[in-house]
């Protein structure tokens, strides 16, 4: 019976994708090729470490430990080193036959075997075995050949020890940085300072000299990673820790120690009750700056008894550990910059979603990063860990096999991507000649230089709030305009995209605490939020254009942007800013003005905004969330997040379609802009600009080099015709492995 391939790998897959771990995923194909082709094996061979190829999985062979083919031995190295399928009707006839004792495999005689080639590179070989003689069935091999190159980007992560190691340890969480680290894990264990009981003192003068020199080694800790930050972010973040120190040498805070030390309790409980005594006084307070301060407080009163358990970031020994994984229920911006130079590898959190302010700093850093994985029973300091921020997991108790095969993952990693780098300085144009521009995403002055060295050609998405997320109150408009000057001057002749303000929903501000909301996603946040706080938006307005100049290519982003009196009220105020500008003497010129596209209500706008805006930026991530009605961060339902819905996919043609007919140029950011697949369809679509991390822009220039916009738009029109997720992506994915991605020594 012929062979339905898209709809057995639309079956396999789906049925691959429920499964957790690659262990399971590896032995559910085997099993269901076997079973689609009647052949009485499957077998699944990866290459090695050293070019051997070894039996990751199998269906209908017995198998007793590890099974290892030498490099280029056998039909299974013959259709390796052929890179065509190798079918033959008696396979011990082939003078490349090679046996393999303790598997039993002469009991059948006919054997096809298919290479699967990731990125122009034999990874591994899929075979079938029978114990009939005969040639596999034309059908079914041509079957074989396609579902290899499926296989090849479902397997192709997937490290080969994993079916066979008992230590490995696989736990699950939600993608927070790409990529993939292995270190020595490092906690940050900030302590529960509310859970310290009252003790007597046993010596109350020497809990006090205990405390003062506890308050000078905490001084000296903030003054250092003052330092470190300054140089990741900004200047401007120095207040927060000078916040620390101006309390640290308030009187009254020591003063309320040592009275309770006296009273005779012990340290920690005099810590606890004078930090809990001065945050309910601040907490009191009418004034809601002074009553924000309650969390500096608490914040500082955390750090004090960290400090005072030893058991800290800042207090470890880094001499011995060339690769740091930090770890624990939240990683601060000061645990980041406690690690030196270039040690850190990985970040795992306890807690925290793809959009915690911990993520977005590990993505602009270009660290690893895996988030709510759940509290780790029994962990203990200097663990090993893998990180795998690509597929959202990590690795606990990794053997030295799986860690020296993530390290080959790794390291083929780099050297892709530095034989991407020829093409850094050359433009994202089509065979047919359309052309995409690609832009980096930013927030850190740390980030500036990746997005330049990877060939970025403009800023597209600058997140404003990560400055304000790490200050202990609102920074003025001449500290906004020292940190926008810098973004300017690194993107000197290049557009630069800054989004106002967008806080609220998961990304709140330590000083400007927003009371709770039974549905933050759709509550206060975005433009809402600044158009109700109008001092704050002027004065960064004003921030922005005193940056930019007279030279500066600035265009202003409006997030969450859903009505036309928004717009309107913030043209009104950006003529005033511009207004003022002038009559105080500045020299400035006006912004473009854009509307990101991420709540569905802006869609049917578009048409009403057409003489309002410049252009639009869709932003992927939340508009998918929101005309899908799913949080992917939760994970009862994550699994039904998939931006290639065929709604999203719709609505996002829709948008385009639009644009179009209003001469508004399109881009894009969010996770859409660096899948490939996703790609395909948006320039099939017509996108203007994608934006993305720094170290994504080489792989999708490649791709948009190697495809003609006119088969995009070919793939385009058949994935709007169907109307399942799994048939799209599946079709996207045949797509992408028949594509003959270009030299790149072109």
């Amino acid at each position: 019976m012929p062979v339905n391939v898209l709809l057995e790998l639309t079956r396999l897959q789906k049925e691959v994708l429920e499964l957790d771990t690659p262990a399971e995923q590896v032995r559910k194909i085997v099993a269901s090729v076997s079973k689609i082709v009647g052949a009485d094996v499957c077998t699944l061979y990866m290459l090695g470490l050293n070019d051997d190829m070894v039996l990751m999985a199998s269906h209908g062979l017995t198998q007793t430990g590890t099974i290892v083919i030498p490099a280029g031995k056998g039909l299974v190295g013959l259709a390796a080193r052929s890179r065509r399928p190798i079918n033959m009707a008696r396979a011990s006839d082939h003078p490349d036959f090679y046996y393999i004792d303790g598997i039993a495999e002469e009991r059948f005689q006919s054997f096809c075997g298919v290479p699967l080639v990731h990125y122009g590179k034999v990874i591994g070989v899929l075979v079938v075995q029978s114990r009939e003689a005969g040639p596999l069935a034309a059908e079914n091999e041509a079957f074989l050949v396609t579902l290899a190159s499926q296989l090849a980007h479902i397997v192709a992560d997937m490290p080969l020890s994993m079916q066979s190691s008992h230590l490995n340890t696989y736990l699950r969480g939600v993608k927070g940085s790409s990529g993939i680290g292995i270190g020595t894990g490092i906690l940050c264990d900030h302590g529960d300072l509310y859970s310290v009981p009252d003790e007597p003192a046993t010596d109350m003068e020497a809990e006090r000299d205990q405390w003062r020199e506890l308050i000078r080694t905490v001084q000296l800790e903030i003054k250092r990673e003052e330092n470190a930050m300054s140089v990741l972010i900004s200047d401007s973040a120095s207040s927060i820790f000078q916040a620390y120190n101006a309390l640290l040498a308030d009187q009254a805070l020591g003063h309320k120690v040592e009275t309770e030390i006296f009273n005779n309790n012990w340290l920690p409980g005099a810590l606890r009750k004078s930090i809990q005594y001065f945050a309910d006084l601040f907490l009191s307070m009418e004034d809601p700056y002074l009553r924000a301060r309650h969390e500096d407080i608490h914040h500082l009163g955390n750090k004090l008894y960290a400090a005072l358990k030893g058991n800290r970031v800042q207090n470890q020994d880094f001499d011995d550990v060339e690769q740091v994984v930090l770890i624990g229920e939240e990683v601060s911006i000061s645990d980041i910059a406690a690690v030196p130079g270039d040690k850190l590898v990985g970040i795992i959190c306890f807690s925290g979603s793809s959009m915690s302010h911990t993520a977005v700093l590990a993505n602009a850093l270009g660290v690893p990063a895996v988030m709510g994985v759940g509290p780790l029973k029994h962990l203990r300091n200097r663990e090993r860990f893998i990180v795998d921020g690509n597929s959202g997991q990590i690795v606990r108790y990794p053997n030295d096999m799986l860690c020296a095969e993530f390290q080959r993952l790794l390291d083929e990693e780099k050297q892709l991507l530095s034989k991407l780098s020829v093409l850094r300085d050359k433009p994202a144009i089509t065979p047919d000649g359309y052309e995409v521009r690609l832009f980096t995403n930013s927030g850190l002055l740390a980030d500036l230089s990746p997005g330049l060295r990877h060939g970025a050609q403009g800023i597209g998405l600058y997140r404003t709030e990560i400055p304000f997320m790490v200050r202990d109150s609102f920074p003025s408009e001449d500290e906004q305009v020292m940190v926008y000057r810098q973004v300017f001057e690194a993107y000197r002749d290049k557009p630069v995209y800054m989004r106002t303000l967008d806080i609220g929903g998961d990304k709140q501000l330590p000083y400007f605490p927003i009371t709770h909301e039974d549905n933050p996603a759709l509550g206060w946040r975005g433009i809402r939020f600044t158009l109700d706080n109008t001092q704050l938006l002027m004065t960064q307005v004003r921030a922005m254009l005193r940056a930019a100049g007279a030279d500066g290519d600035l265009h202003i982003l409006l997030p969450l942007i859903s009505a036309t009196d928004e717009l309107e009220a913030f043209n009104q105020l950006l003529g005033e800013a511009l207004e003022q500008l002038l009559l105080e003497g500045h020299t400035i010129r006006r912004p473009r003005v854009g509307a990101m596209v991420e709540v569905p209500a802006a869609i049917s706008q578009l048409p009403f905004w057409g003489g309002r805006i410049d252009f639009v930026s869709i932003g992927s991530n939340d508009l998918s969330q929101y005309l899908l009605a799913l949080d992917r961060n939760n994970s009862r339902v994550a699994s039904r997040y998939d931006h290639l819905h065929p709604a999203v996919i719709q609505e996002i043609l829709r948008v385009v379609k639009t644009a179009r007919e209003f001469s508004i140029p399109v881009s894009l950011c969010g996770e859409m802009a660096t899948d490939p697949l996703a790609v395909i369809l948006l320039l099939g679509m017509g996108i203007d600009t994608l934006s993305m991390s720094a170290t994504k822009l080489p792989r999708i220039k490649h791709l948009i080099r190697s495809l003609p916009q006119g088969t995009a738009q070919d793939i385009l029109q058949q994935c709007l015709l169907l109307d399942k997720v799994q048939d799209i992506r599946t079709t996207l994915q045949l797509k992408l492995a028949q594509l003959p991605l270009h030299a790149l020594e072109e």
